[in-house]
């Protein structure tokens, strides 16, 4: 993987279109210049963070409900892959068990955000998401 610019990348694991839109939606709306990578199911996800001519990504956001391979299956295979261990992976989902959160964390997540009920809540997500994210924190740069 290699990081070609400046622009943030951010890989969204999600398999329900609604959620992808919204999510772009917010991201546009957010006014933060990003680029959206989508992967729809973990296996892709994978593939996408594996090959060497995709961007390496800033930031991963994951459903942990997913077709194929769920979200807890590619955390753990980013842990176990030297060049992903340090791309941070910010668990979006509808789940509030905390058994998915204690498991999440478990996997070395980097946070476990709830997908709120509302389109204005998720922009607010968003927004805080970026801030934090993508201006404050120092990423680890790409292998």
């Amino acid at each position: 993987m290699t990081k070609s610019n400046t622009t943030p990348d951010i890989l969204l694991v999600e398999d329900n279109p609604g959620d992808v839109r919204l999510t772009q939606e917010a991201f546009r709306g957010a006014k933060f210049d990003v680029r959206m990578h989508i992967a729809s199911d973990g296996s892709e996800a994978i593939n996408f963070l594996k090959d060497k001519e995709s961007p390496c990504p800033d930031l991963v956001l994951l459903d942990l409900n997913l077709p194929r391979k769920d979200g807890f299956d590619v955390l753990e295979e980013m842990q176990n892959d030297s060049e992903l261990e340090r791309v941070p992976v910010l668990v979006l989902t509808s789940s509030t068990a905390r058994e998915d959160i204690i498991s999440s964390y478990k996997q070395h997540a980097n946070a476990y955000l709830t997908k709120p009920d509302s389109p204005e809540l998720f922009i607010e997500l968003v927004k805080s998401v970026e801030e934090f994210w993508l201006k404050r924190v120092r990423l680890p740069p790409c292998s």
